[in-house]
């Protein structure tokens, strides 16, 4: 069945070809002997009836030069012919050459088989039973009472579904030292998943980038992008930041970028707020600046023009925020149901800290805290203080393995910003479920040595972040013999405000 196929569409697509050439047929180039002749072939100065009909021959040469014969202009009975051969993604595609194309390509009955082959339950024995011969017919008759598309629109409909049924039974499982989703990676291979930066200029002309590099870490995902045909940043506005899925995926091939995509908008970003209150390091080449949540904009020094996109993606609710949102809005997380605090009085126990500090692959710190907890009377201006790590004890302070900093790359040239980083943090509360989540760029910055704790030979050094849910400080010293830091203290700052939604408590 298939090699007539093969033959039936090589004989047409020969049959176009012929179309396309001049009525006259095959011309030889002139001053050369034409084609090889046999023993009954004339060529065109021995024969007389050639040259009888020339001019007749001239007109019809004259009329297809200016006539030439596209796809277009076929029969709409042979285009469906042709279509009812591809695959649903080369059809979808095909559709978006022009009007006609796209009607044609949401003709009934070639999706009406495509859907049937793709979801009919499978038989085991070749034969059919009348009846089913009969409702197979009656089928077919109720396809012309249908709209035009109504089974493009089932077939791709029931194709998403199956893929969000497949992520929601790998997604349930969820590993129980980080609190997050255990088979996040198996996740993105079965989706497709990828990231694009949608770039806006002033005018309204958008700029689509695909991602250069990808690195997926133990509880968050580094997508960079690069490349030598930036736009120009006076004329930019605004960065979207979008995962796209592949509207149908096959799992047995690589998802494709040419074929049609589904956006889901994570996060829209300003450009304007490239100014030094965002500035976060910078090195010969580039100078980098953080836009929350989670985004890197390198410039060049020199031309102030952008180098790069770095964008830091928690595994949290990572899946749906890429795949459930649209274009234009981003995926809303269902209503948070508050939890039973069953001892308010003794404030928060029980919670599980996992904190990462890596640079493009490369780890630095790789840590969990258990049983943290702090007293209800630990407030201070409206958050609550949880010690993770303290000054005085030094069994508990951690060192920085190898040289700190945040290394990038373009096309052309690469680098590495010092005493910058990524952290990663995941707070289980005392349920096991990730209370804040986050990964962000931060960089160590000088700071005086803390006069209530012991003095440390060596400059001392303080990384912060800040996000509406809480604050984290840390507090580092540099130890000059093995040429290390240390982290000396780790306290984060939970908000009074998340923890009365989380539990619905009044503190």
């Amino acid at each position: 069945m298939a090699t007539g196929r093969a033959r039936l569409l090589q004989q047409h697509w020969l049959g176009v070809q012929a179309l396309r050439l001049p009525l006259g047929g095959l011309r030889a180039i002139p001053g050369s002997s034409g084609f090889r002749k046999g023993p009954g072939v004339q060529s065109a100065a021995a024969g007389t009836p050639l040259r009888k009909h020339a001019p007749c021959e001239r007109r019809r040469r004259r009329a297809s030069s200016h006539c030439p014969v596209l796809l277009d202009s076929l029969p709409s009975e042979i285009l469906l012919k042709i279509l009812s051969y591809l695959d649903a993604t080369t059809l979808l595609c095909t559709g978006c050459v022009n009007r006609r194309f796209y009607h044609l390509a949401n003709d009934n009955f070639i999706w009406i088989r495509i859907y049937s082959t793709a979801f009919s339950p499978k038989r085991c024995n070749w034969r059919i039973d009348p009846v089913e011969k009969t409702v197979a017919s009656m089928n077919a008759l109720s396809v012309e009472d249908k709209e035009a598309g109504y089974w493009k629109k089932e077939y791709i409909a029931k194709r998403i579904a199956s893929v969000k049924a497949a992520l929601a039974q790998v997604l349930k499982l969820v590993n129980p030292y980080t609190g997050l989703p255990a088979k996040t990676k198996e996740a993105l291979r079965i989706s497709g998943l990828g990231w694009v930066i949608i770039l806006k200029e002033k005018s309204g002309k958008e700029h689509v980038m695909e991602h250069a590099d990808l690195y997926i870490n133990h509880s968050s995902v580094m997508v960079v992008w690069y490349g030598k045909n930036w736009p120009c940043l006076a004329t930019l506005s605004t960065l979207d930041l979008c995962g796209v899925t592949p509207v149908l995926m096959d799992w047995h091939k690589p998802p494709t970028k040419n074929g049609p995509r589904w956006p889901s908008l994570i996060a829209k970003y300003s450009l304007s707020n490239l100014t030094d209150s965002t500035l976060v390091g910078c090195d010969r080449f580039v100078r980098i600046f953080h836009l929350n949540p989670g985004l890197l904009v390198g410039l060049w020094k020199r031309a102030e023009e952008l180098a790069f996109v770095m964008a830091n993606l928690h595994f949290h609710h990572l899946v749906e925020k890429s795949t459930l949102g649209s274009a234009a809005l981003p995926y809303e997380l269902p209503p948070h149901i508050p939890l039973l605090d069953d001892s308010p009085e003794y404030g928060l126990h029980g919670y599980q800290l996992h904190v990462d500090l890596h640079s493009s692959g490369t780890f630095y710190l790789c840590s969990t805290f258990r049983n943290l907890f702090t007293k209800q009377g630990y407030i201070e201006n409206g958050y609550v203080k949880l010690i993770v790590i303290h000054f005085q004890n030094s069994t508990e302070h951690l060192p920085l393995i190898g040289k700190v900093g945040l290394s990038w790359r373009t096309d052309v040239f690469d680098g590495c910003i010092k005493s910058c980083s990524v952290m990663d943090v995941t707070l289980l509360d005392e349920y096991g479920k990730p209370f804040w989540c986050f990964s962000s760029p931060v960089c160590m910055r000088s700071s005086p040595n803390p006069s209530d704790g012991p003095y440390f030979v060596g400059p001392t050094y303080c990384v912060d972040y800040e996000d509406s849910t809480g604050m984290v400080h840390v507090e580092l010293v540099w130890i000059e013999e093995t040429e290390e830091y240390f982290i000396v203290s780790l306290v984060l700052y939970l908000s009074i405000a998340k923890i009365n939604h989380w539990f619905g408590t009044q503190y």
